[in-house]
């Protein structure tokens, strides 16, 4: 039986209307975060109120910014989570992106505010009142993002959630942004010189600027389809060179990523008098085994007879 060329696409398992342990696990931080970030923002303000150093505003002011990219962040998650319908049939994954895209666009302006602040007050110093408990609140409100950072990064990059991830490096700027105010102010308190509360503000702000851009580059390269590390790409490779046993060949491997998702096609050829029945087999055995090595993966395999083989991808050799 002569085998026409055929999509194969690997039917999609989950349950539609069911959360899965990671999802419920990244929605519940994000949701999290909210808290989070207003609760730190508080501590900041008081920080400046106590000792009215421009340093400490621009600090506070990009809280402001945290609290609305944690909003922004828990709902494209919320957003991202839901199943493939009618108008999205791939899903709807790259939500997380946009919202990554747009918290970097938040640290930028909060940057360029933290600039204006300081340029202000580099013209005219203002005296410094009750520094010590200003630093120390500011202190706590540090440690507290210090380690919801670390937590969101970890859960973001281990659950492959774009917007937990870029939530987490802004809370990190946010915490290089406290570290380089308190050097600031402890400078400016041992010298007397208060020129030096605006200046770390304006340094402040410039390495806020490069997170954000960082934050931004990285979120529209998910946005334009890259594909997979080297790493995981050598993954899929040597699991189709594992689990083809009958076929010939497997070439045109392409894949992307977007949020949890990855998505894997190539052709596989096999032998022209090959049955249907044996080639879907062939493809089942493949898929089972990258959705396993793979967590999150859409495969699509295109069946070829022997005539379309081109000598490359994976040679799989002919049983």
């Amino acid at each position: 039986m002569q085998v026409p060329e055929t999509n194969h696409q690997a039917p999609n398992r989950a349950k539609r209307g069911t959360m899965s342990e990671t999802t419920t696990r990244v929605t519940r931080l994000a949701a999290a975060s909210i808290a989070v970030a207003f609760a730190v923002m508080a501590l900041k303000f008081l920080a400046w109120w106590l000792t009215g150093a421009v340093a400490l505003y621009s600090d506070a002011l990009e809280s402001i910014v945290n609290v609305v990219a944690a909003f922004a962040a828990f709902m494209a998650i919320l957003y991202a989570r839901r199943p493939a319908d009618t108008d999205h049939p791939y899903g709807h994954h790259k939500a997380e992106y946009f919202s990554a895209v747009l918290e970097g666009v938040l640290i930028v302006i909060a940057a360029l505010l933290i600039f204006h602040e300081a340029a202000q007050v580099l013209l005219n110093p203002q005296p410094l009142t009750n520094p010590a408990q200003g630093l120390g609140v500011n202190l706590v409100a540090a440690a507290i993002n210090a380690g919801w950072a670390m937590l969101l990064i970890r859960t973001g990059r281990k659950d492959r959630s774009p917007a937990l991830v870029a939530d987490g490096r802004h809370i990190m700027a946010d915490v290089w942004t406290s570290a380089g105010v308190l050097v600031g102010l402890v400078l400016a308190l041992a010298t007397g010189w208060l020129w030096l509360d605006p200046v770390m503000a304006m340094l402040v702000a410039l390495n806020i600027i490069r997170e954000g851009w960082l934050v931004i580059s990285e979120s529209v390269d998910g946005l334009m389809d890259r594909a997979v590390p080297d790493e995981e790409a050598e993954r899929i490779r040597a699991v189709i060179h594992a689990n083809a046993e009958g076929a010939i060949e497997a070439h045109d491997i392409k894949t992307r990523f977007a949020g949890r998702a990855t998505f894997i096609e190539f052709h596989l050829v096999v032998d022209a008098a090959m049955t249907v029945e044996r080639s879907h087999a062939i493809c089942d055995a493949i898929e089972a085994a990258l959705r396993t090595e793979i967590p999150g993966a859409r495969i699509t395999i295109h069946v070829e007879p022997d005539y379309k083989e081109k000598g490359e991808g994976v040679l799989l050799g002919q049983a």
